[in-house]
């Protein structure tokens, strides 16, 4: 997540990260004869084991200083 961690790039980090839960959440349902992985267990597992998104880069003007 660090190198896609670029100003203006959260909406997309936040996709990503939903679409990966999604993903994991029916591969997890699929494994069980006996139900399915309920959501709100499913997201105390994605906070658990995938990071949040964040930005880790400044915007390029402000990381060489000309923005003050």
């Amino acid at each position: 997540m660090r190198y896609y961690g670029v100003p203006m790039n959260s909406p997309a980090l936040r996709q990503f990260r939903f679409c990966t839960v999604r993903l994991w959440h029916r591969a997890l349902s699929r494994r069980s004869q006996n139900g399915r992985v309920r959501w709100n267990r499913m997201l105390q597992l994605a906070s658990e084991c995938l990071p949040a998104p964040r930005i880790y880069h400044p915007y390029p003007l402000r990381r060489r200083g000309f923005i003050t």
